[in-house]
Formats: structure tokens, sequence, C-alpha cells
């Protein structure tokens, strides 16, 4: 994950227990291209991921999360004049700690990602993934990118039971 992986996990750290630096597992991640195709292919990352750390038990609750986040990323925070070609602009990080695990969703939008909270808003056919990302995960956020990067990354942590 190079650079982006510290700027993208302190904020992680505010308001969950401390995690022990000696207990990160591992981190994976992966470009998505500007297409609804790169949904797919984050659920297959995600599986590939999963089944390498030995989670695949986690996979349908993971995989809806992620399918969640990349799909806001891509429907709501890509400009419409986005390239197809140039580099992709959606990106997926996995990061593993013995106790939890952290999917996070990198885009270009400064624009905070908003739940849908009333019941007309629930009823509706689409919007709302946030509200399946509250459900299924156990905690979520989001905060802006600093420095050399743009941006914004959605996250989702899912606790893990320890042996």
């Amino acid at each position: 994950m190079g650079m982006n992986g510290s700027t993208m996990l302190e904020p992680l750290r505010q308001g969950l227990p401390p995690i022990d630096p000696a207990a990160v597992s591992t981190a994976a991640s992966c470009s998505l291209p500007a297409r609804y195709e790169a949904v797919r292919e984050a659920r297959q990352f995600t599986g590939r991921t999963l089944s390498q750390w030995n989670l695949s038990e986690r996979f349908d609750d993971v995989a809806l999360v992620v399918s969640e986040l990349v799909t806001n990323a891509l429907r709501h925070a890509l400009p419409s004049d986005t390239p197809r070609d140039d580099e992709p602009p959606v990106r997926l990080h996995l990061m593993h700690w013995t106790s939890r695990l952290v999917c996070a969703v990198r885009d270009p939008s400064h624009q905070n990602p908003v739940a849908r909270e009333t019941e007309e808003d629930c009823a509706a056919e689409s919007g709302r993934g946030l509200l399946l990302v509250e459900s299924f995960a156990d905690s979520w956020g989001w905060h802006p990118l600093a420095g050399a990067l743009t941006g914004k990354v959605v996250w989702a942590l899912f606790r893990l039971p320890t042996d």
C-alpha cells in the first residue's frame, strides 16, 4: 500500500480501541476503473483476499459492504466527465488485524457520503447502500484525504473473533 496506508489508517484509529501495530496481519488493495463492472471486480478481489487470509466465512457480509461502497463511489463520487482510460479513480483497500478487518474505498470526491434516514428514503429503489453498510459492518465512517492525495476514503470495520 505504500505511503497511502499511513495516511488512510490514522483517522480509522480515532474513536476505536487502540490497535497494536504488532497485531497487523496484512493489507491488500486494488485499483478500480470508472465503470460498473468494477463492482464485480471488487467482489472477486475481496473473495480472493479473504480466502488468502482464512476469512472466507466473512465473505457474504464483507462483499456486500464492499459492493455498496464501490457502487457509491462510482455513482456519486466521480464527475460525469471522468476519463475511462486514465488512472483508475477508485481504489479498494482491505486491511486485516488479528481482531478486525477494515474495507476502505478511496475516491476523488470531497463530498461526504450521506445515509438516507427517513422512512420515504428507505422505501426508495436505490440509495440505501450506506444503511446496508451500517447494518452489516460494526462501524463505518469517512474522512478527507490529506497531502498530495485528493478526495476521501469511506471505510467499514468488521470485528473478528479472537481465538
